[in-house]
């Protein structure tokens, strides 16, 4: 086997180092959410929350493959995000803000680490109260973690993306709650957060992607994010924006010398993952990085909002199609919820009570679940309504 093959062999599910790194990265970023959560407080500065964020996730993979031949690159794969109440996504902000936590917000964490290259990603929504989560955001919250409990059923070899749209936007009219439109959920490969296989989060004439189905030693970061409101969210200052990815495929001789020693920091600290400004110096990086975003060298992540008033949860795990089943490994546990609602549709509950491994280890091609068809006990149980959705 030439070296060029043996590479390729090694970046998917069939390399046992393969699936050792990916777990590797879901314990970290898993520690650091854990970690994320406590540091929320009221009155706690969000920048400095998700500093120690990314700061857990650069000193725990620091540590891990030192004594190898070949440099492996590890670390932050998604800066550390607290997006709060109506934020959507993506607030990440810059070491001058202010910004505090308070009492009752509804926060969506969201954070990634990779191991040379194998990316483990998580989102989470924490609300910052004691006791039950009730009402309106129990609402919510239940919706997202429904549909991210129905989405860890349907994706698997032999369902399309489609069918995971379809179903997501069912469990969330079942809580009187919509979809977030745009968010797309993403095929994870080596180095690439952002694989060309998708699953829309809501299909229509202006966002289509190809129909694709899932395979067998894929990886996916399935991201569900659930409104009260209309879930169209809107872009209201590109000022926050805080989060970019270079570009790879795109070049341009920029004009400001600003912009050239930002760009040059870039493609020295973050050639491929997603990078916070806050890692670059601000009054130059606030100059530089307009000019690279213009000519289209960085990718950015905006920070979105829905309506005041209106409440946003978001759950986003990583799960690996492996040939025994699937294997969710990012996730935390919820608060204890008190939805107004409950599900009585039977093809919700019917999707609920998907095992999510199949009989046999190992055995070829994973079969498709019906109805009633009992996981083992260690397996991916189906899902309680009693819990409301609040599993771990």
């Amino acid at each position: 086997m030439s070296d060029e093959e043996r590479e390729e062999k090694e970046l998917d599910l069939t390399s046992p180092e393969v699936v050792t790194k990916y777990k590797g990265a879901a314990e970290i970023v898993n520690k650091a959410l854990q970690l994320v959560i406590s540091e929320c407080k009221p009155k706690a500065k969000i920048v400095r929350v998700c500093e120690k964020g990314d700061s857990f996730i650069r000193e725990q993979t620091a540590n891990m493959y030192k004594n190898v031949k070949r440099k492996i690159e590890k670390g932050v794969a998604f800066p550390t995000c607290i997006s709060v109440n109506n934020t959507v996504c993506h607030y990440s902000p810059l070491a001058s803000d202010e910004t505090i936590l308070e009492e009752g917000d509804i926060l969506k964490i969201d954070m990634g680490c990779h191991i040379d290259g194998f990316i483990a990603v998580v989102a989470h929504t924490h609300v910052l109260q004691e006791g039950p989560v009730t009402g309106r955001a129990a609402d919510v919250i239940a919706a997202a973690n429904t549909a991210a409990e129905v989405a860890l059923r349907l994706v698997r070899p032999g369902k399309k993306n489609k069918d995971v749209t379809e179903a997501i936007q069912k469990v969330a009219a079942a809580y009187d709650c919509k979809i977030v439109e745009g968010v797309l959920s993403h095929q994870l490969k080596q180095f690439v957060i952002d694989g060309n296989k998708v699953v829309l989060s809501v299909s229509n004439p202006e966002t289509r992607v190809d129909e694709a189905e899932f395979e067998e030693n894929e990886v996916y970061a399935v991201d569900i994010v659930v409104s009260t409101g209309e879930g169209k969210p809107k872009l209201l200052d590109e000022k926050q924006t805080t989060i970019y990815k270079r570009a790879v495929d795109r070049n341009y001789h920029l004009k400001m010398k600003a912009s050239r020693f930002i760009f040059s920091e870039i493609n020295q600290k973050y050639p491929i993952m997603p990078f916070s400004a806050r890692a670059l110096e601000e009054k130059r990086a606030r100059l530089g990085l307009v000019e690279c975003v213009n000519h289209d060298l960085l990718q950015p992540y905006p920070v979105l909002h829905e309506k005041p008033g209106d409440l946003v949860a978001h759950i986003k795990f990583t799960v690996l199609l492996m040939p025994n089943g699937s294997d969710r490994i990012t996730s935390h546990a919820l608060q204890e919820l008190q939805p107004t609602k409950t599900i009585d549709d039977p093809e919700i509950k019917a999707w609920l009570a998907l095992g999510t491994k199949t009989k046999k280890k190992g055995g070829g091609k994973k079969k498709k679940g019906k109805k009633g068809e009992k996981a083992d006990a260690a397996d991916t149980e189906p899902m309680d309504e009693s819990t409301n959705g609040a599993t771990a």
